[in-house]
This record gives structure tokens, sequence and C-alpha cells, in this order.
């Protein structure tokens, strides 16, 4: 699943409004209307780039007279130095848009770069690296794509993709004194049968009454290793096993080796830093 057009412009023509409610009036007022400019925009650190086509709808949005020519295709390792596009058009659109262009380009880009040092570190093993949904409200769908770009999975997009119910959901179904595994059939037995359930369990005696509810995922959220590892033995086939709480990428390989299918990993949205990027500016002389 790739970024539609409808969906970039959804995104991008607001922050251009944010960032110009009433025009540019710096470059309005001492920029010529006549002046042309052409604008690189350069990489300064090692890194994974996403947001070419966030990036480019900036200047176009801004003026159809910019192009916008992409030197490197997204997910692709990048160097510092190295040029990762080029904007040629009025200089006045140039200017306006290069902060809107490069804030997303370089939010997405800092994710995929993070998400990258997270895949580079599992693999091997059968793990997959996934985000959540602790992502910057209003940009979802883009930092979803960047962690995609950076050779990471994408959890359920919002709450209405899926059943996940965590420890409060529990709580909240079983106060009647009803048995766990009761309490998830009979609200189960309401759904589609195409919709995907998963429970997250924070004990391990809990695993066995879940899978006796046949839900298709458990989620082993702050296990140690050794619970881990016990966790993926009960479950064996019989569920997707995930694992969720204390990902590092310090702690990531060893929970990979655990044997689990899928790691959460709120870090790869919420708390990724900007990857360095820079817009080099030329006025062309006529």
């Amino acid at each position: 699943m790739m970024l539609t057009p409808r969906q970039i412009v959804a995104v991008v023509g607001p922050a251009l409004d944010e960032d110009a409610p009433w025009g540019d009036l710096t470059s309005s007022t001492f920029v010529p209307e006549s002046a042309r400019a052409t604008a690189a925009l350069v990489s300064r650190v090692d890194g994974v780039f996403s947001g070419s086509g966030v990036f480019a709808a900036a200047f176009a949005l801004t003026d159809a007279d910019c192009e916008v020519d992409i030197a490197v295709a997204d997910g692709s390792r990048i160097a510092p130095g190295e040029t990762l596009a080029i904007v040629r058009g009025p200089a006045r659109a140039v200017l306006t848009a290069e902060r809107v262009g490069l804030n997303f380009a370089q939010r997405m880009s800092g994710i995929a770069t993070l998400t990258r040092r997270y895949v580079d570190a599992v693999a091997g093993t059968r793990a997959r690296i996934v985000d959540t949904r602790k992502t910057t409200p209003g940009l979802r769908i883009l930092e979803r794509q960047a962690v995609r770009d950076g050779g990471g999975h994408n959890h359920r997009f919002s709450l209405s993709d899926a059943v996940m119910l965590k420890d409060n959901h529990l709580g909240v179904i079983t106060a009647d004194g009803t048995s766990l595994t009761e309490a998830l059939r009979r609200a189960m037995a309401h759904l589609p049968h195409t919709t995907h359930v998963e429970v997250e369990v924070d004990r391990v005696d809990q695993i066995e009454s879940v899978l006796a509810a046949g839900v298709d995922t458990i989620m082993l959220d702050n296990f140690s290793l050794d619970d881990l590892r016990r966790g993926v033995e009960m479950i064996g086939e019989r569920a997707t096993v995930e694992a969720s709480g204390g990902v590092s990428l310090e702690t990531v390989r060893a929970i990979a080796e655990t044997g689990v299918d899928v790691i959460s990993v709120g870090a790869l949205t919420h708390s990724a830093p900007a990857l360095d990027l820079g817009l080099d500016l030329v006025v062309d002389v006529p």
C-alpha cells in the first residue's frame, strides 16, 4: 500500500495553509516575481530516505510551475552530501514551500532510518518489526509509509481495522465474573468472520484462557525473555505471537531470538529524530 496523490494533498495542503495562511509576506515583498531558483535537497548524514512524494507536493501545490526531480527512491540508504531531489521554479514559490517540504522529508526519513536499524537488528530471525498507533495526530498515514520505507510493517491502522483487547478491555468484559475464555467467545460471536482478533496478556497464566477462545494473535506485553520463550512454546502454531513493551535497539535482537512472530515498537514513530536534510538554493541568472 503506497500513498496516493489524494492522500498526499489532504495532508500537505493544510500544512501549507498553516505556514502561509495569507501568503509568504517575506518572499512576496522582497523577492522579484520574475526570479527563478534551483534548489537541491541534500542529506547531511547517513540514513534512509522517505517522503519524496510529499516533498514534491509541497512545491507543486504552492505553484504548478515548480518542477521536482527525485534522484533517490524512497527506502534507499543515503549518505552525507548526497543529492536526493532537485527543485526548479519561481523563487518565491521555492522559498515559500521549502520549510513544509523539508519538515515532511526530515520527519519521514527519520522514521525510515530508525525503522531500518530495528529491521537490521533482527535480520535472520522470524520476527517482523511493526509500528503502533503512537503516531502524530493527522500524520499517521505518512509515518506509516515511512515505516514501510524503512523495511518495517504496519500494525492495524486504526481502531476500526481490527480487534485488539488490552488489559483494560479484559477487566471490563470479565467484571461480571464471566471467565475470560467465555467473555471472549461471547463477544467474538458478533464479529464478521473476516475480523482479526488480538488479545494482550501480561502474565503467562492468561495464555491458555485466551487460546481457548480461538483468537488470531496473542500479544505478550512486557514479558521477560524467559517468559517470552515459554509463551512461544505454549502457543505453538495456534496463534501469531507478538511481543511488545521494553523494546529498544539494545533488546530487540534478544526478543526476536525467543521465536516471536511480531515485535511492535512504538518508538519507530513517537521517538524517531528528524533526519538532517538541507535545501541548498541558487538563484537562476537569466
